[in-house]
């Protein structure tokens, strides 16, 4: 009996069964809500892992194949791939921290004036991924990781959404909605530097541009087409010889399509599985949050802001994609690990620093927001992408200027604490 208890309890996909009963539980559900929302949780959760694999064994590939060719280590910063090696390596961990984080978000909003709740439910879970795998880089236990964690999850999604507020509320007219995105600096910055280089009546909504750049906002499109294009680019590189090596025998033409677009649909896997057992989470905690916190504001993921500037999205997608660009370019010359900039993270954070530089400095906001923020989310993960390293996680790593920034602090302040009582 002792040892299936602890089978179960040692498996996150349970945990988070768990964590979405109590909350359902709670809220006096049905027994058939509560066993319905149960199950697709911990079904999610093991389409999520599944992703997970394979996205892993796809980013190797490519690992070997761009350091072959270049003598470099390629950075391909996706918060979806470095959380699902985090997964790999310390799922009951994160798993933990997710959703005792949410509960300290929740008491946070409670006693304190930050009155968000973060319902952007895949955010909470690379937070949660980020903060145990710095934890662990300092050599924490696993009860200091799961405690340490959560609370400054819980205190993370309170507060950041407050930093990008003052330009939300240009953005939506209102104070109704919250971002729920940990890029809230990066935004923030984008809407400051719009003040101070345009006019918000010089809008890009009057600007008129091709349609067809909309079709980076499919994801597995956008995903598909980027990695398919950094692997034949590293296989020619790299030579025939080597990536048919790699390749187990499939023709080295073909290989980096094949990878490419698997490397995609794990993603999509990922992705799948993260909507289906976060939105059973989430629903499970929203009633509660609402009854118990008078006044609190719902943090969402960032299309919230979209329909806003609509054009302002693929003028951030642009300017940012170029930052990044750039940014690439400067890693390569200095020898350093090169951050690939990668359509899909340059899309959703580029697009919604070009819609906050839009609502306060119009479109020469637009662009002079998202191109700084385009080198910073390649500049913050240059900085922790080391630190990743400690703990054998390679080739990918958090783009989000709020994920890094948290990182580094909580890295340096751990490391400090060490040294005084060490």
């Amino acid at each position: 009996m002792i040892n299936i208890l602890i089978d179960l309890l040692s498996s996150a996909a349970i945990l988070v069964g768990i964590i979405a009963l109590t909350g359902l539980v709670l809220q006096k559900k049905t027994t058939t809500n509560i066993l319905e929302g149960t199950i697709k949780t911990i079904v999610g959760f093991l389409v999520f892992t599944a992703g997970t694999e394979l996205a892993v064994k796809t980013l190797d590939s490519f690992q070997k194949i761009f350091g072959e060719g270049f003598g470099l280590e390629g950075v391909l910063p996706l918060a979806e791939a470095i959380t699902a090696l985090a997964q790999e390596r310390f799922a009951t961990v994160v798993a933990l921290i997710m959703g005792l984080g949410f509960i300290a978000n929740l008491i946070v909003a409670r006693i304190t004036r930050f009155k968000y709740i973060f319902l952007t439910g895949q955010h909470n879970l690379y937070m949660a991924a980020l903060l145990t795998i710095i934890l662990k880089a300092t050599g924490a236990n696993n009860v200091t990781t799961v405690v340490v964690g959560s609370i400054v999850l819980g205190l993370s999604a309170a507060i950041f959404p407050a930093i990008a507020q003052p330009t939300m509320r240009k953005v939506t007219g209102g104070d109704d909605i919250a971002l729920g995105h940990y890029v809230s600096i990066g935004y923030a910055l984008s809407g400051w530097l719009g003040s101070k280089v345009g006019s918000p009546e010089e809008s890009t909504e009057d600007l008129k541009l091709p349609s067809w750049l909309s079709i980076f906002k499919d994801y597995v499109i956008s995903v598909g087409l980027t990695v398919v294009i950094l692997f034949y680019i590293s296989a020619f590189a790299a030579g025939q010889s080597f990536v048919e090596e790699q390749s187990g025998g499939m023709n080295w033409l073909v290989f980096p399509l094949i990878e490419g677009l698997t490397f995609a649909g794990a993603l999509y896997i990922v992705i799948t599985g993260v909507r289906m057992f976060l939105g059973e989470i989430v629903a499970a905690f929203t009633g509660i949050s609402e009854r118990l916190i008078p006044n609190a504001k719902p943090a969402l993921d960032v299309p919230v802001t979209f329909p806003y500037a609509p054009t302002a999205t693929i003028v951030g997608f642009i300017s940012a994609y170029i930052g990044g660009l750039l940014s690439m370019g400067i890693f390569y010359i200095l020898k350093l690990p090169v951050i690939i900039p990668v359509a899909v993270p340059y899309f959703f954070i580029g697009a919604t620093a070009g819609v906050f530089g839009n609502a306060r400095g119009g479109w020469k906001g637009a662009i002079v927001g998202s191109f700084v923020v385009g080198i910073l989310i390649a500049v913050g993960p240059a900085l922790v992408y080391p630190i990743m390293g400690t703990v054998g996680l390679k080739g990918t790593a958090f783009p989000e200027t709020d994920f890094n920034l948290i990182g580094l602090l909580v890295y340096y302040i751990s490391k400090f604490i060490s040294f005084l009582f060490g």
